[in-house]
């Protein structure tokens, strides 16, 4: 059941569906985002590129957009980052 559910929540991610399965959440991932309380609506990641496969994973199991930002010292770090729902990975995204 759980492949069932990765590969449903992978399927409607990619297709610009959203992060969110009436079905699966409620059986499989409702637990999974429990364990960081539940009320979890945004994560943010810098300093090294995760691999898209692990991000889009992340992202459908704890059911929530996780944004990517890249910048440098000089530039006060977060120069370039990922859209809040843009089912791409392997991008940084555009500038801020």
């Amino acid at each position: 059941m759980i492949n069932k559910a990765v590969s449903a929540k992978l399927y409607y991610h990619k297709n610009g569906d959203g992060l969110h399965h009436k079905l699966y959440d409620g059986l499989v991932f409702g637990k999974v985002k429990q364990i960081l309380g539940g009320r979890v609506r945004m994560m943010i990641t810098g300093s090294a590129p995760i691999a898209p496969e692990v991000l889009d994973f992340l992202k459908i199991a704890f059911c929530c957009e996780i944004v990517e930002g890249y910048g440098m010292t000089e530039t006060c770090a977060g120069s370039f980052t990922t859209f809040p729902g843009d089912p791409m990975t392997g991008h940084v995204g555009g500038p801020l």
